[in-house]
């Protein structure tokens, strides 16, 4: 298409920015519309994935027919057969009278199911039977029904891994990704930011009935400086926030920074999938494994620098931390244990020196410790309590702080002992 078309697709659905990557995902969705092939849309949470399927939706021949949209994720793992297919008078408890469920109300038109690589594994074959053969079954019925849907899916999810994990069916993968869509991450489009936030901007002056803010050219540079971990979701809200509570309508570097989170580790995690030294994470545990090693590289550094400051001072340093290959034979004169790292991570190696009453006196003998190591779960556990405990127990609003679902949040606090 030409990009007069796209751009007529873009004020149409309310899509802001000329990223090239953004453009060709806009372009594909247009394409694959008159077809009635499966479409799978990937990318982070809050990039704008549901814009898409409402794309391909309105260019097909199904525009007329019925355009339902289901979160797979809010909706409790129990009742998700019932919602998705329907169910018969006293097919369980509470069940008082039949359901359609959204494959028979959506026949002839289009369903939307975002967080896709939710969805529990018996439901998942159940969606299979409908993609390969329109098939489904109502929840307590022995019947066979037929539909005529289009299914276009959406998932912030590794699926490749989740396949491996076991938790995700790879013949429904394919089927799904029969036309896969990329839409790319907030912090990848460049002057993108800038044009949304003044569209935001503008949005929420005309909204509130107050003047426009204006962004100087040090907090434009911020701006695009930001890694955005919440993507056009969170430069919204903070557009909005600033709209309303600023009184001074010209925006400094200094007053967007007040709304800017830090930058924690675990806000760094998305940033690390398209790190720019080349290197590519398949799976969180990559991820994790990758933040753990440039942690524990911070505090060696930190550690040589205060055996340097030491041994120019005369001193032996309170500590010291050796790094050596994994698969180095190390023998020392006296007994020191290595602390285990994770695969592939160097074995750091630690000795305590203990301090004598006089620090210019003869260094002591050492006493050998071995450092406690912070294994995966450990890590993920910690991030889990603490954002519940920022959030007071609101579990949605934790979820949201961690960038997954409320159904993995759930699991992962019954699985740690959270409750």
């Amino acid at each position: 298409m030409t990009k007069a078309e796209i751009q007529q697709v873009k004020n149409r659905f309310g899509i802001i920015g000329n990223n090239e990557v953004l453009m060709r995902a806009i372009d594909v969705a247009i394409q694959v519309a008159p077809t009635d092939l499966s479409v799978l849309i990937t990318g982070e949470s809050g990039v704008g994935k549901e814009s898409f399927p409402q794309i391909i939706h309105q260019y097909s021949r199904r525009k007329h027919g019925q355009y339902i949209a289901v979160n797979c994720g809010a909706i409790p793992e129990g009742t998700i057969d019932s919602e998705l297919f329907g169910h018969e008078k006293g097919a369980f408890t509470g069940a008082i009278g039949e359901r359609k469920g959204y494959f028979g109300e959506a026949n002839g038109g289009t369903i939307f199911l975002d967080e896709v690589g939710e969805l529990p594994l018996s439901t998942q074959a159940r969606l299979l039977r409908v993609l390969e053969s329109g098939e489904f079954i109502k929840v307590g019925s022995s019947k066979v029904e037929k539909t005529d849907v289009r299914i276009v899916a959406a998932t912030n999810v590794n699926l490749t891994q989740a396949i491996a994990e076991g938790r995700f069916r790879e013949d429904l993968y394919y089927r799904l990704n029969t036309v896969p869509i990329q839409v790319p991450p907030l912090r990848s489009r460049g002057q993108d930011v800038e044009l949304l936030f003044r569209k935001f901007a503008t949005d929420f002056a005309e909204k509130y009935r107050m003047p426009g803010i204006q962004l100087t050219e040090d907090a434009k540079a911020a701006l695009l400086a930001y890694t955005w971990p919440g993507n056009v979701r969170q430069l919204k809200n903070i557009a909005e926030q600033i709209s309303i509570i600023e009184t001074n309508r010209e925006i400094t570097d200094d007053i967007l920074k007040k709304y800017l989170p830090e930058q924690s580790n675990a806000s760094r995690l998305p940033a690390l999938l398209n790190s720019k030294d080349g290197k590519n994470f398949g799976s969180e545990r990559e991820i994790l494994y990758q933040v753990l090693f440039d942690m524990r590289h911070d505090v060696t550094e930190l550690k040589k620098l205060v055996h340097e400051i030491m041994t120019e001072r005369g001193h032996a340093p309170m500590g010291t931390a050796q790094v050596v290959p994994s698969s180095s034979y190390y023998t020392p004169a006296s007994p020191v244990v290595a602390s285990e790292t994770a695969p592939g991570m160097p074995t750091i190696i630690h000795s305590a020196v203990k301090p004598s009453a006089n620090m210019d006196d003869d260094i002591q003998d050492t006493e050998e410790y071995v450092e406690e190591s912070l294994s995966l779960d450990e890590v993920e556990k910690e991030m889990i309590r603490k954002a519940l405990e920022r959030h007071r127990g609101k579990r949605k609003s934790a979820a949201q702080d961690l960038n997954i679902s409320e159904r993995t949040l759930y699991r992962k606090i019954k699985e740690y002992g959270l409750d």
